[in-house]
């Protein structure tokens, strides 16, 4: 690639002038509040994850004593949730570790291995579940409403308080947990309109197919779950990007005449990676690439896209990899 230096070259005029000022000098304050936020992201899910471990315990005692598989059931899904929730508090931490010789993107995607043990777990103890619940549709065994009806109420205020403490914080990791949990207040509720119902009427078959539901409901998200951890270990393009658009983006700008060879891709979910190559209308100075190079970055920071790597190209350049065209 042949680049200019000469001081004669045409000056170079900030294609996304505005974002580049306005994101000038907040780098401390954005900062300090990145900080203080990763902070209390670790401590929200460390309060969450005690929450959802205790009553879990105490779930496992009342589904055996009340007699109840629906319970039982959700037992097996809270303490899912809380292997779930241990596993994003220590990768919440371990997220923090700088790139070495052995990650050089650093250990964010630790995360993923988390999700896809947690996931097994739940795909096992739903397994056991429905092996458990389905011949009781055709037998019923009576239950303990009453106790069924005191678990509920306090699944319903655990786990509310799990919500509660966790949507009050600012990460993406947070939102998705409490959303989770907001779940299992969901099927605590159905646990508690079902025990009322049994309480006054004589129909326990309503235990198992509660059960049988809850699953269900915990296998489909499981499916849901293994497809996005699959998708970002595969590479895929995350969904909310779309290549085209991001394209088409670079061509506007007045110093670029072709993009090829462009690749996005996610290392956690969240944090999103984007290559490219560039080719140039016409040679730039040193200085005038950097500003292009940091305009171009601020603008794709906007859409989602975190990590930028560009190579710039003369229009006579040739291209060696597979995908330039």
């Amino acid at each position: 690639m042949e680049i200019n230096s000469n001081s004669d070259s045409p000056p170079f005029i900030p294609f996304f002038k505005g974002v580049s000022e306005s994101s000038s000098g907040d780098g401390v304050s954005s900062h300090h509040s990145h900080h203080h936020h990763h902070h209390a992201d670790v401590k929200n899910i460390k309060v969450a994850f005690f929450l959802n471990l205790g009553f879990t315990i105490i779930e496992i005692v009342g589904g055996f004593y009340t007699n109840s598989v629906a319970i039982l059931s959700d037992a097996v899904h809270d303490l899912g949730d809380s292997f779930s929730l241990g596993l994003s508090w220590y990768f919440q931490k371990k997220a923090k570790q700088k790139s070495d010789n052995s990650y050089s993107y650093g250990y964010k995607r630790f995360s993923l291995l988390g999700a896809i043990i947690n996931s097994m777990v739940l795909v096992v103890g739903s397994a056991f579940i429905l092996h458990a619940a389905i011949p009781r549709i055709f037998n019923p065994q009576e239950t303990n409403a009453q106790g069924m009806f005191l678990l509920a109420i306090i699944g319903i205020l655990v786990n509310g308080a799990a919500v509660v403490r966790l949507r009050k914080g600012h990460s993406l990791n947070e939102k998705v947990v409490s959303l989770h949990l907001l779940e299992d207040v969901l099927g605590w509720v159905a646990i508690l309109v079902g025990s009322i119902v049994m309480f006054f009427f004589d129909v326990p078959v309503i235990d198992p197919i509660m059960s049988v539901g809850i699953a269900c409901f915990v296998l489909f998200n499981v499916y849901k779950n293994l497809s996005q951890s699959l998708r970002i270990i595969l590479q895929g393009i995350p969904e909310e990007i779309k290549v085209g658009e991001i394209s088409k983006h670079l061509l506007q700008l007045p110093a670029i005449k072709n993009v090829h060879d462009l690749h996005i891709w996610s290392v956690d979910g969240t944090y999103n990676v984007l290559t490219v190559h560039l080719v140039l209308k016409n040679n730039l100075n040193l200085q005038n690439l950097a500003e292009l190079k940091q305009e171009i970055k601020l603008s794709l920071l906007e859409k989602g896209i975190n990590h930028v790597t560009i190579e710039f190209e003369t229009a006579e350049e040739k291209c060696d990899y597979e995908e330039c065209c």
